[in-house]
């Protein structure tokens, strides 16, 4: 179950105009404690406590209903919750950008609640609707617009949530569930901001196995990555690349982010089965495709890691970061990075899209002001 404060904020959910034109006015409803000026320049992967978060509870004939915006803060949970016992929990990553209009954009969003949709199939657990999903992201959007970040200034990070909050002692999944959305203002992710990042190859601790939940945005995907990245940044690198947990020869992903490899000018990417079938993957993929480039779904082994002319990572958290090198079993393999590389062109073309500097012609960007 969800608690606010007793001084919460709350607004029926209605899938009208009127509910996001009141979530967009709680935006300006704020007293003059939480009026102060954000430090735009200085943004980074951190939390930030904002001002608005959506909360949605499942009924028990499975149906989600009566959301509501509430103040940001915590939650109460069982401790006997099927989220905190047995990991049944699915969440998903989203950006709400402003373009150069000053007006506020989500990218491609039904994505992301399609994936929850698929996600929450494998975990047993009933989701939100496609709509619902929409509606939700939209309100908690608008009411902390204060918070997106100037054009060029960073993102606004949207983090939607679907958990077992029942209690449960057997083996089950649970009899209650809830839906949350929070936001975060950003910049880059990696501390390297804009500049190449550089990979180690992890060859002990898999990420997933065939036929597990890796291409599923469950929760406990993460924390066992831990370890990786532990090892990888203590030794100067940006992030940890896992390799394929029975040949031990093909790449899957890195922690937070998803490859891709260029060689005479064709992009290849690991096949899905054990990587995250990521939003960002799979628009690079289509840009990629409409731009000229031959685009291939495959597996790509280290071998091909020696050959390539270039190596990038995508996501929604480090957008599209080049790789300077990647490293294994003690060799380094150095990559082409600039202006003139492919995945500079496309970080540009899916930036602009983003950010509404061009026209999008595939209908990706929804308009919420």
């Amino acid at each position: 179950m969800a608690s606010s404060s007793s001084n919460a904020t709350q607004v029926p959910l209605s899938f009208s105009v009127p509910s996001l034109k009141e979530a967009s006015r709680l935006d300006s409803d704020r007293n003059d404690e939480e009026k102060e000026e954000i430090d735009w320049e200085n943004l980074g992967f951190t939390l930030t406590k904002t001002d608005y978060m959506y909360v949605m509870k499942c009924s028990r004939d499975g149906n989600f209903k009566d959301g509501k915006l509430s103040r940001h803060g915590n939650i109460e949970l069982s401790p006997h919750s099927g989220v905190l016992n047995y990991g049944q929990g699915i969440f998903e990553g989203l950006k709400a950008y402003r373009s150069a209009k000053g007006s506020i954009h989500l990218f491609r969003p039904e994505e992301n609640a399609k994936r929850m949709q698929i996600g929450a199939e494998r975990m047993c657990m009933p989701a939100p609707s496609v709509d619902q999903f929409l509606d939700a992201v939209k309100q908690t959007v608008l009411a902390n617009k204060r918070w997106v970040p100037p054009h060029g200034k960073g993102s606004l990070y949207i983090r939607p949530l679907l958990m077992g909050s029942g209690a449960t002692l057997a083996l089950t999944p649970a009899p209650e569930y809830m839906f949350l959305v929070c936001v975060v203002p950003v910049g880059h992710f990696f501390k390297e901001g804009m500049e190449p990042i550089n990979l180690l190859i992890e060859d002990e601790i898999p990420r997933a196995s065939l036929g597990g939940i890796g291409d599923v945005k469950a929760i406990g995907n993460y924390a066992p990555v831990f370890m990786a990245q532990k090892r990888a940044k203590s030794k100067g690198f940006s992030d940890a690349l896992y390799i394929d947990s029975v040949n031990k020869r093909y790449l899957e992903e890195a922690s937070v982010s998803n490859l891709f490899i260029v060689k005479d000018g064709v992009i290849s990417t690991p096949t899905k089965g054990t990587i995250l079938p990521g939003v960002t993957r799979k628009s690079i993929m289509e840009l990629a495709h409409n731009i000229g480039y031959q685009v291939c779904e495959r597996l790509v082994s280290i071998d091909d890691l020696r050959e390539a002319d270039e190596v990038f990572c995508t996501g929604t958290a480090v957008v599209v970061s080049p790789v300077s090198s990647i490293t294994y079993q003690g060799h380094r393999y150095s990559y082409r990075t600039g202006e003139e590389t492919v995945s500079k062109k496309l970080y540009t073309a899916l930036t602009s899209i983003q950010t509404g500097l061009v026209e999008d012609n595939n209908g990706w960007t929804v308009k919420i002001d």
